[in-house]
């Protein structure tokens, strides 16, 4: 069986996967419009007529932008908790074909598994998630996906869901430094990205991934990226200054405006 991903898009502006698998083609998150999430998709020789569904992690403009364009692509379900689904409907004119799912549970969707589980971040009932194809013998392994982007801090079980994924997307979002000494954004609003249900700074996301051993990641992404807080330049120094070449994982550090090439699980 084959799994590719790849990311359309990743920073404060909007945030976007593709995953395939054999049975399915789903988007994670839909933070851009319905137009640019085409123009993207036909890119890397896509369609959205090629979607079978999206997956919600909450419903933060960056994360859900493209749904007023993609309701009109009846066949597409669009999976969410309760709380997101309602904190979006009243922004669509057309009608969704919604799959709610319970925050803290494991579902199936087609050949994937997928585990829906809470993060902290200020939204209504915000998740991340893992997405699981496969299974355990030679011809047929299990590949997993972590996608965990918008969370203030990590909780133990946010950890132990993500140690053991294949791939993992997890946010970088600013610089501690250039967040404070930013001028233009006022002292309430450092405060709320700074905060327990804010946003990964780029030390956390380092602190996290170097006190982890035994990790079972094959490539780590650093996404979610702030335009005016952060740079893949603060993001590299953080991390070579701290693993100085130790690092055993393939790091990607994704620009905001950039998308990533398809990485085939092996």
């Amino acid at each position: 069986m084959a799994i590719r991903f790849k990311i359309l898009g990743s920073s404060s502006s909007g945030n976007c996967g593709l995953l395939q698998t054999d049975h399915c083609r789903v988007l994670i998150d839909a933070g851009f419009s319905g137009r640019r999430i085409g123009e993207m998709l036909e890119a890397c020789g896509e369609s959205i007529d090629g979607i079978d569904a999206v997956f919600l992690t909450h419903e933060h403009s960056d994360h859900v932008a493209g749904l007023p364009g993609l309701s009109r692509y009846r066949k597409l379900k669009v999976f969410a908790n309760r709380f997101t689904a309602e904190a979006v409907r009243g922004r669509l004119k057309n009608a969704i074909d919604w799959q709610i799912f319970e925050t803290g549970t494991r579902f199936a969707y087609r050949d994937l598994e997928i585990d829906a589980f809470p993060v902290p971040h200020d939204a209504h009932d915000p998740v991340g998630f893992v997405f699981s194809n496969g299974g355990d013998d030679l011809f047929n392994p299990h590949r997993s996906l972590g996608w965990v982007l918008d969370l203030g801090y990590l909780p133990e079980g946010v950890k132990e869901r993500i140690r053991q994924v294949d791939v993992l997307v997890m946010e970088a979002n600013h610089d501690r430094n250039l967040l404070q000494n930013h001028t233009k954004r006022p002292w309430s609003l450092k405060q709320r990205i700074s905060g327990r249900h804010g946003h990964l700074c780029n030390d956390s996301a380092r602190e996290f991934i170097e006190s982890t051993p035994g990790a079972r990641w094959k490539r780590v992404c650093l996404a979610h990226l702030s335009r005016d807080c952060n740079s893949v330049d603060e993001v590299n120094r953080t991390f070579t200054r701290s693993l100085e070449g130790a690092f055993p994982h393939q790091l990607a550090v994704v620009a905001p405006g950039a998308e990533t090439p398809f990485y085939d699980f092996p």
